[in-house]
């Protein structure tokens, strides 16, 4: 493993004084409340008390917009093996094979404790409805509602955990950091609007705040996807893994002026044809796999097909298929088109790549414990070695359920070991503020700039000169943000998405090849003497 540093300008993005501030107890504290979080708070010993911290209401996470469905072994003609086979290939050399072992052979009771909790999968006559996507050997994908799986199993999650006695759940509520006192994590300081800033100590701490899709311009994710959970764990001190991997997702619903909205893989897995401006079905000259391809490479090929026929976007074409069955099997997909005047039974579907999933996150080991003690992780915000470089459709909310549970017990475990201890540690944050003449920041607009920026020099295809430049820009930016104290989720998001900015860009210099979802067009080649992992920690 090749191992990188980079010092924040600040421990603490706030000011604080333990006198002066409100304080409650715990013994986990879980931040994220998508399919990783409220697994993971779902494993706690009921004896325990658990806090679960989410910023927007609990509905909102990128979970409730997983479209395609769960990756598990349901079928007699499939097995494990080839599950493991696949999401090994899909990863390009940076998989843990004991991790992809460990999480395919859990798949299946995992999907059934999803059953047990209230959810309800498609099925046909009567046995669950399996359907295969890019990358998959066999059809293994569940889903629910057609294309929205992942609202049928957040709703059934969340009317779990919502009659759980001995969990708390605070909405609205923003993270600012983690809490750290003689080298161990003790919690968060949080913030909402009702009441301010307070201070949650607990014996474990589990981050499940999800991806960062919002660094770019082009992104499936919603506004709420900020890279919160990398930074806090950065500051903190926690080792992160694999910056430079993220994920592009081929197809997003292109209609300019419009918010993104993705166009799940299944439909390609249902038999959709991609085609440039002219009608070409060009996937069948890029690889054997044609439409079926992993993403990187799909999404690679859509850009250049862009590239040359000067055309914004390409499309997606379903209008071979019967009518009635793209109808039932993608509802959700078919209204957001119709809203924009599209039949996708009749017209085809314009679409291009947007960032989709953050590979890179937090390290972690086989049950979801960071470098940081007393700091666990679960979900899109780590890294797990499942992966690799580039991920298998449909196998993230697998994972999210799988670490989620692994992260839960082991953090319950260690917190029903502990002894309650109600003391406040003596923890300060101050420094000098510098009175400016430009105190007024237009924080939309730096935001938008990093969002081009991004996706211009940091996007689906890097080089030494984009990576500079971005380098550049970005501490630039970061010199004059990150030196002042904001007071709400506005400024905190915008620190946090240029720390993580840096790291990622830091992490895509240093991987001097192209790998996976990781695309250098001046390394454009794959090195094998760099098939391994990069970690990057404070200085």
């Amino acid at each position: 493993m090749s191992c990188l540093s980079f010092t924040p300008r600040r421990r603490y993005l706030v000011q604080f004084e333990p006198k002066r501030s409100q304080h409650t107890f715990a013994d986990v504290l879980i931040i994220g409340g998508g399919i990783a979080g409220i697994r993971a708070a779902l494993a706690v010993d009921p004896k325990l008390q658990t806090i679960v911290i989410t910023k927007d209401k609990l509905i909102q996470s990128n979970s409730v917009y997983a479209q395609g469905g769960i990756a598990g072994v349901m079928d007699p003609l499939d097995d494990v093996e080839n599950h493991a086979a696949d999401t090994i290939a899909a990863g390009k050399g940076l998989c843990n094979p004991d991790i992809v072992d460990m999480v395919v052979r859990e798949a299946p009771e995992s999907i059934q404790t999803l059953i047990d909790y209230g959810a309800k999968f498609d099925k046909v006559d009567g046995e669950i409805a399996l359907t295969r996507e890019g990358g998959h050997s066999h059809p293994r994908v569940v889903h629910a509602l057609g294309d929205a799986t992942g609202k049928e199993v957040m709703r059934a999650l969340i009317d779990t955990i919502r009659n759980n006695a001995t969990s708390r759940v605070w909405e609205r509520t923003f993270t600012i950091d983690l809490l750290t006192f003689d080298g161990q994590c003790r919690g968060a300081v949080v913030w909402s609007e009702r009441h301010g800033k307070t201070f949650i100590w607990a014996k474990q701490t589990i981050l499940a705040t999800g991806g960062a899709g919002q660094l770019f311009r082009e992104t499936t994710n919603p506004s709420i996807a900020t890279a919160d959970g990398h930074a806090i764990a950065f500051r903190a001190g926690a080792e992160l893994r694999d910056m430079e991997l993220m994920q592009f997702h081929p197809t997003v619903l292109y209609i300019a002026g419009s918010s993104r909205h993705l166009i799940s893989e299944a439909v390609r897995g249902e038999g959709a044809i991609l085609r440039d401006a002219s009608g070409y079905q060009f996937m069948q000259d890029v690889d054997p796999k044609a439409e079926l391809a992993p993403r990187d490479v799909v999404s690679r090929a859509i850009t250049n097909q862009m590239a040359k026929t000067n055309h914004p976007c390409v499309y997606l074409d379903v209008t071979h298929k019967e009518d009635t069955f793209i109808r039932e099997r993608f509802p959700h997909i078919n209204k957001v088109c119709a809203e924009f005047g599209l039949d996708i039974t009749r017209d085809l579907i314009p679409v291009r790549p947007g960032a989709h999933y953050m590979i890179g996150g937090i390290s972690v080991d086989e049950n979801g414990k960071s470098t940081l003690p007393g700091l666990w992780g679960a979900g899109e915000v780590t890294s797990t070695g499942l992966h690799g470089a580039n991920r298998l459709g449909s196998n993230s909310l697998l994972e999210g359920l799988v670490f989620g549970r692994r992260a839960g017990e082991g953090a319950s475990a260690l917190a029903s070991s502990m002894e309650d201890d109600f003391r406040v540690p003596p923890l300060v944050s101050t420094w000098e503020r510098h009175k400016r003449d430009d105190e007024e920041l237009n924080l939309v607009d730096m935001r938008n700039s990093l969002n081009s920026l991004m996706w211009r020099n940091v996007g689906i295809q890097r080089d030494a000169e984009g990576l500079s430049e971005a380098v550049r820009q970005v501490e630039f930016w970061g010199r004059y943000a990150s030196s002042r104290e904001f007071f709400d989720p506005q400024g905190w998001e915008l620190q946090n998405l240029l720390l993580v900015s840096r790291l990622m860009v830091i992490s895509a210099e240093a991987r001097r090849e192209s790998r996976g979802v990781h695309w250098r067009s001046d390394f454009p080649d794959t090195d094998e003497a760099l098939a391994q992992h990069q970690s990057i920690s404070v200085e």
